[in-house]
C-alpha cells in the first residue's frame, strides 16, 4: 500500500504541475520521480504476485502503463516532438534570396508619415 500511495501521490504532482503550466525542468523532475516510484511498484507485483494474488492481467496492464510512463519522461525531459525536417529552401538547394536594388525614396501609397496623402 505505501508503493502504491507514493505512485498515486507523484502522479497527483505531476497533474498539479501541469495544471499550473510549469516548466519543462520540473515536469521532467516530477516524471522521472513518478516513474521511479512505479517501477518499485512493478518489481514489488512481480515479486509478490502470488502471495498477494495479483492476476496476470492485472500485472501486465500495470507493465503497460509504466511502460507508457517511461516514454512520456522520455519525451518530456528530451524536448519533446520529433527533430525539425529540412526547410523547403534546404530542400530545393537554395537559400534566401535578397533584391540587388535599394527601395527608391519617395512618395508611396502608404507614406503617411510627413503628411496626409490626400493633401498632396
Amino acid at each position: 500500500m505505501p508503493i502504491r500511495d507514493q505512485a498515486e501521490k507523484d502522479g497527483t504532482a505531476i497533474k498539479a504541475a501541469s495544471d499550473r503550466k510549469a516548466s519543462r525542468e520540473e515536469v521532467c523532475a516530477l516524471f522521472t520521480k513518478f516513474t521511479a516510484s512505479e517501477s518499485k511498484m512493478v518489481k514489488f507485483l512481480e515479486t509478490h504476485q502470488k502471495t498477494c494474488g495479483v492476476p496476470p492481467d492485472g500485472l501486465k496492464h500495470v507493465r503497460a502503463q509504466h511502460a507508457k510512463s517511461m516514454q512520456a519522461r522520455k519525451n518530456i525531459c528530451s524536448g519533446g516532438g520529433p527533430a525539425a525536417g529540412p526547410s523547403l529552401s534546404d530542400a530545393l538547394g537554395g537559400g534566401p534570396v535578397l533584391p540587388d536594388e535599394k527601395p527608391k525614396p519617395g512618395r508611396g501609397t502608404f507614406d503617411t508619415l510627413t503628411g496626409s496623402p490626400l493633401a498632396r
